[in-house]
């Protein structure tokens, strides 16, 4: 389930088609369908049937390339619950929090499925992924985009509708022994202790988090458990280039920040990490900046 389609494209599958401008347009094939634009209407059934990286011609004359969408195409273009978490960001989850097949990981936050589409190509289909969500309205988008990306819901993927947070014991629920735990919501550091419970020593927890204030409570929540390493927090920035001969530039626009990162190794049961040799800078904390006035030091 989680290998990409090959052969010739069927009815029931996602495709991209682009125009001669490199605008983009994400469709699913159904046939005796027809797909409409001011240049003309173009016939699902020219294209199914037909190989991955074919061109097709709409009735207006304008040449169409279609192709089977990648996943960074198709997250940017599939239905929306919640926010998507964007390919740059995605990548990075994968790359950094080192999501590997065979892994188990727990997702918390599936919103719209996105990230889940990443996970499950990652962890494969001898890897493990729960997903939380605790909107019924997104976890079915959310189920509904995993199963047409892969055409068919991955055996390896388990869908929860409900609420991964504060006060659960996921040991006691089964929910142990994980590889990685990957939050994307509103408030991560209310769940460092669930975290804590879910991961295996040497585990890795990844949060995904959108403000400087959530970025700062999250990074702190991880510190002052006593159960993980130094946390690690950086956002990630992408911007393209137009290369035309000679004229080599970067392009106006780019895809800045859409989030911050943090993760944070799970350390052993009874396990006290070492003090940080790095002093904070004066003011860093808020109490510490009122003693400092109050005291006149």
């Amino acid at each position: 389930m989680t290998k990409p389609r090959q052969g010739p494209l069927m009815a029931g599958e996602p495709v991209q088609l682009t125009d001669p401008k490199g605008r983009s347009h994400l469709i699913t094939l159904r046939a005796g369908a027809s797909f409409h634009t001011h240049r003309g209407s173009l016939s699902h059934d020219d294209i199914i049937g037909g190989p991955d990286g074919n061109v097709i011609k709409a009735a207006g004359g304008t040449p169409y390339v279609v192709f089977r969408p990648l996943l960074s195409d198709y997250t940017l273009a599939m239905k929306r619950g919640a926010a998507v978490v964007y390919p740059k960001d995605a990548a990075q989850i994968v790359a950094f929090a080192d999501v590997f097949p065979g892994a188990r990981v727990l997702e918390a936050g599936a919103g719209s499925g996105a990230l889940s589409c990443w996970l499950l190509r990652a962890v494969g289909e001898q890897g493990t992924l729960v997903s939380f969500e605790r909107r019924p309205d997104f976890a079915e988008i959310a189920r509904r985009n995993v199963e047409q990306f892969f055409g068919g819901l991955p055996p390896a993927w388990q869908l929860v509708n409900g609420e991964f947070g504060p006060g659960m014991d996921p040991a006691q629920e089964g929910l142990a022994d994980f590889d990685r735990v990957i939050l994307d919501m509103l408030a991560p550091w209310d769940c460092v202790d669930a975290v804590a419970s879910a991961l295996a020593p040497g585990g890795l927890a990844c949060c995904y988090v959108a403000t400087t204030t959530q970025l700062s409570r999250t990074v702190e929540a991880l510190r002052g458990h006593g159960g993980f390493g130094e946390p690690a927090a950086w956002e990630n920035l992408v911007r393209g280039w137009h290369v035309e001969g000679l004229a080599v530039r970067p392009e106006h626009r780019m895809v800045g920040h859409t989030g911050f990162l943090v993760t944070a190794r799970r350390l052993a049961p009874g396990v006290v990490p070492p003090p940080r040799r790095r002093r904070p800078a004066k003011g860093a904390y808020e109490d510490a900046a009122t003693e400092a006035r109050e005291t006149g030091e």
